[in-house]
């Protein structure tokens, strides 16, 4: 349990820095449109190395090669925060949830919930780390993540070869789980939403696959400034008209309300709704929570990486808001419609699936409602898609190098097919493999690192006092 961990040893982060995320989010919107600064008198720092795999192997931070103290990156926090929404504000929140219930009875949001608040923490550990460690390149821009701070931080405190070890170990999960949960997973419930609205698509899944495979490939040519303009600008505004159509099912259903807490509550100690009990109740909430938000997963550290910023503390503090807004908030918004409309109960047995589910609830009180949901459950899929591309490219370059990242463009986009035409329950048992995969190396780095992100928050937090 890294996130209880974490947050004992940060000193519940996780709920301390809340306001602080919000000042400096706030602040950071402000001023993202401002020209960028300029990385070029960085690039002079590499013309002795001589090669770019070498580059890995020759890590600076940004502090030590900017002897201006400049601020280094390539999008603003507001950005890398969006990017990393994207990622894990996605079907995880809607039909992930839906799923949860599904499996495991409404008692399995409960757990989804306490797991994303104490993930409030893991995310603040593991982005604090991918600005920390990150490095430039040879061309300027901007790179790091867990791999990187895998291998440079366990090197500096003499664990050189397990750092290694983990990195590779990561990336190539990073890599399965791109495809997985961050691409086939969101394309086959995008379709799934869109063949409830449109039944005529039921035998088109592989053209509605090629369309995203095309959309999807315009974006990521254009790396992680497209994204990040992209995505500062989908999220948001998905994920306010999700959330004010959610607000207005519970109005209607005001009085069921109390009764849908009741149900979560005292179903998340039941023994009943699912093989394993009890236990089996846990597991299905904390899976579909790390699936939802990511924390602990390290892949939030890619995007936080490249932010704007001389502090990464303080990129570490704005990463605490995703957890809690895609799990506290929008998740259990999902339930709570689920929950009062009570169509689960209805749906349990007769199959997985969570957009169906979703949309069926959504259509007891606004019979259009499913053609907009569609819609929604589209973006967020393809906001997903986008940004788990670059975290996945950014896994094979580190392995393969940048001259080969086109091959993993190539095979992402192809997944995109593949997910549009098989089966869900193939999809959601490789994804959740994969993320699991993905969180045993980097939860393990963090701790070992702990100690670190730990003396640089006494000391911002010190400073952030005095100011």
């Amino acid at each position: 349990m890294g996130g209880i961990f974490f947050t004992l040893r940060m000193g519940f982060i996780n709920i301390v820095g809340f306001k602080q995320a919000l000042k400096i989010v706030y602040s950071q919107h402000k001023s993202h449109n401002k020209k960028p600064t300029s990385s070029k008198k960085n690039i002079s720092f590499y013309k002795n190395q001589k090669s770019k795999s070498q580059l890995v192997d020759n890590v600076n931070y940004p502090d030590e090669i900017d002897s201006e103290n400049e601020v280094q990156g390539e999008i603003s926090s507001f950005q890398a925060l969006t990017t990393a929404l994207s990622a894990s504000i996605g079907l995880g929140n809607i039909s992930g949830v839906a799923i949860a219930i599904q499996l495991g009875g409404t008692g399995t949001v409960f757990w989804m919930t306490l797991a994303g608040i104490f993930g409030m923490s893991s995310k603040f550990v593991e982005c604090t780390l991918g600005s920390q460690y990150r490095t430039i390149g040879l061309d300027g821009t901007t790179v790091g993540g867990p791999m990187y701070y895998l291998s440079r931080g366990l090197k500096e405190i003499g664990k050189e070869k397990l750092g290694k070890i983990l990195a590779v170990a990561y990336c190539f999960a990073g890599i399965g789980a791109a495809i997985g949960g961050g691409n086939m997973f969101q394309v086959n419930q995008s379709f799934m939403a869109l063949a409830v609205v449109f039944p005529a698509l039921q035998s088109y899944d592989w053209a509605v696959g090629l369309v995203l495979a095309f959309l999807v490939g315009l974006v990521i040519i254009g790396g992680v400034s497209r994204i990040g303009v992209i995505t500062s600008r989908l999220v948001p505004l998905m994920s306010v008209i999700y959330i004010l159509g959610c607000l207005w099912i519970l109005k209607t259903n005001f009085a069921a309300i109390p009764h849908a807490f009741a149900s979560i509550f005292t179903e998340a100690f039941s023994s009943r709704g699912m093989e394993g009990g009890l236990v089996g109740i846990i597991i299905q909430g904390i899976r579909r929570s790390v699936f939802s938000n990511g924390a602990g997963l390290g892949s939030a550290a890619i995007a936080h990486a490249v932010a704007k910023t001389k502090e990464p503390i303080q990129e570490g503090i704005v990463s605490i808001l995703e957890p809690f807004l895609d799990t506290v908030v929008i998740c259990n918004l999902t339930a709570l419609v689920i929950a009062t409309t009570q169509v689960y109960w209805t749906t349990v047995g007769n199959g997985i699936n969570g957009s169906i589910l979703v949309m069926t609830a959504f259509a007891q009180v606004i019979q259009w409602s499913p053609a907009v949901l569609a819609g929604i459950m589209c973006m967020f899929g393809f906001s997903t898609m986008i940004t788990w591309c670059y975290y996945g490219e950014q896994c094979w370059i580190y392995i393969f190098g940048k001259s080969n990242s086109i091959i993993f463009k190539i095979v992402f986009l192809f997944c995109i097919f593949i997910g549009s035409v098989v089966n869900l329950g193939a999809v959601l048992d490789f994804s959740d493999m994969m993320l699991l995969t993905l969180a045993i190396p980097n939860i393990l780095g963090c701790i070992l690192l702990s100690n670190k992100v730990a003396k640089e928050l006494k000391k911002y937090w010190q400073k952030t006092i005095t100011v």
